[in-house]
């Protein structure tokens, strides 16, 4: 492998780690909850999420949302903080909705929106009194400075983004070649198997087995802190513990037969129904399945709905980088297997 491949690995891995730690998060609403209440009037807290309320406070407006067309704006009683601010509003008996949504907006952060509608829970309602209805504009649709999107629930966890997929897209290479290999391993004329292919598809295997634990160990922390467990009866998680113990399968074979030229073309054929299996189980049946993982089962993709520049400034690095970091490590397997071959036959 050339050394300016080497290269580019490490400074991409070395960017991916600096920038998705260190890059700063977008703002969003993160509560609303009523604090004092006075007569006629609701005070509450709003809670932003890496907001500037305090820096922006003369372009600061809070809106009660009824309908997407128009709000009340609510009076500031005071910016506590970057990301408190507490308000009051008089909102009228004559409310038809059960439940509302509360934004912020300064010349920063844009809008930011509570994402679940409050409920009237804690808040009263005066007869023929509220606040001016006014037009819900937005004074800028997005953030004005360099920062990851801001998602409900997800927050800051969407730093794994960079590291948890990335995981899956090197076992898809790796796997990928260690098939190609198995396939060509198949394919000499003389009806025999070439054990050096044999020996490539084997490498491309282990170190895609690799990726697949950590992928694995990542997705399971990440579903802890957004899903609440560390494991749920999603078909995609289901699907990769499936392939995981399928190739563990392909390597038991492997160590269970002596002969190297029947332990080569049954490794080959099994290598050939675990790709596709993997396939089938990864990239087809989620699609038709209900499931928590974006892009399943009417779920949007991160590409459609939160995957912006910024995101994707790192995201496709590390993307690039953990696979020229699985394609190194998978050419010296496949050199320390050739070196211990050499051994065997000369010993």
């Amino acid at each position: 492998m050339k050394n300016w491949l080497k290269i580019t690995c490490i400074g991409l891995l070395l960017y991916t780690a600096v920038f998705s730690l260190w890059h700063p998060m977008g703002p969003g609403g993160l509560a609303v909850s009523a604090t004092k209440m006075h007569p006629g009037r609701n005070e509450f807290e709003f809670k932003g999420y890496a907001t500037h309320f305090k820096e922006a406070e003369s372009s600061l407006q809070v809106f009660v949302s009824v309908d997407s067309s128009a709000a009340y704006c609510a009076d500031i009683l005071q910016v506590v903080d970057e990301s408190h601010v507490i308000v009051s509003v008089f909102l009228p008996d004559t409310i038809s909705s059960k439940r509302f949504g509360f934004a912020a907006n300064n010349d920063i952060d844009g809008t930011v929106i509570v994402d679940s509608p409050v409920g009237h829970d804690g808040f009263e309602f005066v007869p023929g009194t509220s606040n001016a209805l006014c037009q819900y504009r937005v004074n800028q649709e997005e953030f004005s400075r360099f920062g990851f999107p801001y998602q409900p629930i997800i927050i800051e966890s969407i730093r794994n983004l960079m590291w948890h997929v990335p995981m899956w897209f090197t076992m898809f290479v790796l796997m990928t070649i260690s098939f190609i290999f198995s396939i060509r391993a198949l394919g000499k004329e003389d009806g025999r198997v070439d054990l050096d292919h044999d020996t490539r598809a084997s490498a491309a295997a282990a170190v895609g087995v690799v990726f697949c634990v950590l992928g694995l160990v990542t997705g399971s922390l990440w579903a802890r802190f957004t899903w609440g467990d560390w494991w749920t009866n999603d078909p995609q998680l289901n699907g990769a513990m499936v392939v995981f113990m399928v190739y563990v399968a392909y390597f038991i074979l492997r160590n269970s037969t002596p002969d190297e030229e029947k332990r080569a073309r049954l490794s080959a054929i099994f290598n050939i129904f675990a790709f596709v299996l993997m396939v089938v189980l990864l990239m087809v049946m989620p699609r038709f399945t209900e499931g928590l993982h974006p892009g399943k089962s009417g779920n949007p993709a991160f590409s459609k709905y939160d995957l912006d520049s910024s995101l994707r400034s790192v995201f496709y690095p590390a993307c690039a980088g953990f696979i020229l970091l699985g394609y190194w490590i998978y050419r010296l397997n496949y050199r320390i297997q050739k070196l211990e071959q050499h051994d065997e036959t000369h010993a």
